[in-house]
Formats: C-alpha cells, structure tokens, sequence
C-alpha cells in the first residue's frame, strides 16, 4: 500500500460522475489527496508523478456503503474494522457508514472516537457513524443526539432495536429535528413480527417456520410517516422489502415530505422461495419476501424512489450459520459482491451504468449529508476517493476471492462481472489488484 499522496493522473478510463453528469472518457489528475482537475479542468501544467493506464476501465467516485456491520468494537470474532475496510478497498468501496449496533453501542462521544481512531489506524477506508437514538438501544430514554453529531455522528437510529412507545418515537424525532439530524428508521412493528425469521406465507407455513407478515412493515411505515409530517424531522427509511412499503415512500415524497429510501442487494435478487431448503445463507432480517416485492423494490430503485442501493454487510463466523434456521444468525457479508451484484442489475437493463453507480456513490453521500463535502463526486476540490474497475472483467465468488472475515453468502459459487483494479482514499492507492 503506497503511503504517499503522489501526484497522480488517470488516463483514458470513461469517467462516470453522476453528480456533476459526467459520463465521457477523460483524464483525472490528482494532487495533494485532492481531485486536481476533470478533463477540460486538468491544469495545462499539470506533471504527474505516478500515471494509470484507465483505457477499457470506469473511473468513478469511491463507493458510498450506508450499512457496513464492522463487528468492532464487540465482535470482532466475527470481523474487525482493519479486515472489513480492507475489503472495503478491494471492492471499490472507500466510505462506509456503521449502524450504532457495536459493543458498547454508540450512544456516547467515546465510542464514536473509538471507531474513528481505529478506523484511521487501519487506513482503508472512511467509516462514519450512526449515533444509537436511544440510549443501549433500548428504546426508553434518549441519547444526548447533539453531542453524538459534535463527535461527528451523520445521523441516530435504534437500529433493528424496537421503540414500543409511540411516545418516545415523537420526542425522538422532535429532539433530532432540534438538532437538524436525520433519522434512520428501520420500520417494523414489534408485535406483529413477534419474533418470526420468515415472510407470513406458504413457504413459511409449509416449512414450519415463524413467519412476519408484510403489515409489520408497511404499518410501521405508516405511522413512521405520519410523525415525520408531524415533526418535520428528515428521516431515511433503511432496507425495505416490500413493494407496498416502496409506493407509500413514494407517494410521500410526492407529497413534499423530507424522506429518503434505500434497497439492499440481496432482496433485489432472493425471495422466500430461497428458504426452502432451510438454508441459512438466506437467513436475512427483514425476511425474504415474495417475487412481488422483489419486483417492486426494483422498480423502486430504477425509479429513484430508493436513491440508494447498499449491501447491508453483516460478517458472521461459520458457527453463526449452523444451527436450525430460525436459532442461525441473520445477515450476510456483503462488501466483496456489492459492485459486481449491482452491475448485474445493468445485465438486466434495469438501470444505466451511470444509474447504478449514482445509486452507489452520490446517492447514499447525500443521504449522510456528505456529498456538499464532496464525498460520493469527482468534483474539482474534493478528496480524491476514487474507484478504477473493469466492467467486464468475470471472476467466481468463492472463499479465495472474499476480502471480508466474514463468507455467508448465498452468492458463493456465482460468476459475476466487474473487478475493482485501483482504490484511492485521499489519493493514496489502499488497493491495486
């Protein structure tokens, strides 16, 4: 790994910037960590210590990940902030955003200190943080929300912890909108999933299996959007999953009402017809839902109803996926396959390149309020995070190709398009292949 901030110019790759709408085969230069120039703004001067071939590449800005479970400090059985940044960097991915959920939870300024300093130490990537909503998630007294932003948290959310006072979710809306924090919501009924693993179905039904119903999402959606009309928090709705839950967010930002919306990959591609063999690779929570669903949350995402698309990373070691499916781990290690499974979805003619990759980078930057800073753009200025891949490159995602500590993955065994070539982080080169 290069230290040094060399002066740096790519050649030749097709430059795709969406936020500037950029899509050309141009030259970036590099200078002092900072994007130096774009094509026509490359300084006529310009000398280069270090030059990358980027003919038959994409250039792009570094990845923007909205739910990277880093596992420390707490788990780190299951992973480490240095493994999983470092396979953040191989898979172009240059800023991750890590949920509250760590051991001690995030709920106090040290704690976010603690993932900053470890972070920076490991030097692969930025991570960012989510500050807990309220305190040890537990859903009955509130955090201190304006010390968790001074520490330089990007928003506060209970996670998938259950708040089961309405009360308490208005005065923690009202309390983050004093302090112009968006709320990240994870909408869920608490009784009505009671404690179930898969969608309310057939499939559950014929399976044994402890089922949710749709309506733990979609009610909880509902009363979520009445309290941020009435509070006027922003908020961003985490991970939907069904196709229902995607047309109220989009009729409620037709209405004007200040939400955002993500989708993650594996419900773009898996439904409930995956359990069958009680695999518990496809142990996920929320559940798989039906073929419907999977059909709406990509509409929703081509639409830009959902203007982010994020791999929700959850590494587990081996022995969290071997018991009976309900008593397994839910989650999937989701870093290493979150560029060539979104690609996959331009196979599909579902969006554009430059679709799917504003989908990665400026869209969830905006969520976090970082892409005014330039993260998630190669505008003139910004720090120069910046991803080479090569589309068409195909490779075979098995244990020898994952970064991650962490290989469950129902996508084990599946040849995929789209290899990342070069990371840069501040114009350091955190990973060549």
């Amino acid at each position: 790994m290069a230290a040094k901030k060399a002066r740096i110019l790519i050649r030749g790759g097709r430059v795709i910037d969406p936020a500037n709408r950029l899509d050309a085969e141009v030259d970036v230069a590099v200078a002092a960590g900072r994007i130096a120039g774009v094509g026509e703004s490359v300084p006529g001067d310009f000398r280069p210590e270090l030059e990358i071939d980027a003919r038959g590449l994409i250039v792009c800005p570094g990845l923007v990940e909205l739910a990277a479970h880093l596992r420390e400090p707490g788990h780190e059985n299951k992973a480490t902030i240095a493994s999983e940044t470092r396979a953040a960097a191989a898979g172009g991915i240059t800023t991750l955003c890590c949920p509250p959920t760590t051991d001690p939870i995030i709920d106090t300024p040290a704690v976010v200190e603690l993932i900053r300093q470890r972070a920076e130490r490991a030097g692969h990537a930025r991570v960012v943080t989510l500050g807990a909503l309220t305190q040890g998630l537990a859903g009955e007294h509130l955090t201190e929300m304006a010390a968790l932003k001074e520490a330089g948290c990007r928003g506060v959310s209970n996670a998938q912890s259950p708040i089961l006072h309405t009360a308490v979710v208005r005065r923690a809306f009202e309390y983050a909108a004093t302090f112009d924090l968006t709320v990240f919501i994870h909408p869920e009924e608490y009784w009505l999933a009671n404690g179930g693993c898969a969608h309310e179905g057939a499939v559950a039904t014929r399976l044994g299996l402890p089922g949710i119903p749709a309506a733990a999402e979609t009610a909880a959606v509902a009363r979520d959007l009445a309290l941020i009309e009435h509070t006027g928090v922003r908020a961003h709705f985490c991970r939907l999953t069904h196709s229902r839950s995607v047309q109220m967010i989009a009729r409620a930002q037709y209405d004007g009402v200040p939400i955002t919306a993500d989708a993650a990959i594996p419900y773009l591609y898996f439904t409930e017809l995956d359990i069958a063999d009680f695999d518990s690779q496809f142990h996920v929570y929320p559940p798989l839902r039906t073929q419907r669903d999977r059909e709406g949350l990509r509409a929703g995402l081509a639409r830009g109803t959902l203007s982010a698309l994020c791999s929700d990373h959850q590494p587990h070691e081996a022995d969290a996926k071997l018991n009976p499916f309900p008593a397994t781990e839910p989650g999937i290690s989701g870093l290493d396959t979150l560029l060539p499974l979104a690609l996959r979805l331009v196979e599909d003619k579902l969006l554009t390149l430059p679709e799917i990759i504003d989908r990665l980078t400026a869209g969830p930057a905006r969520i976090l309020g970082l892409l005014e800073q330039g993260t998630g753009t190669l505008t003139p200025g910004a720090a120069a995070d910046i991803t080479l891949f090569d589309p068409e490159a195909s490779w075979r995602i098995d244990p020898t190709s994952l970064f991650s500590q962490g290989h469950n993955t129902p996508f084990m065994g599946w040849e995929v398009k789209g290899r990342v070539m070069h990371t840069l982080l501040g114009g350091r080169r955190v990973f060549e292949r």
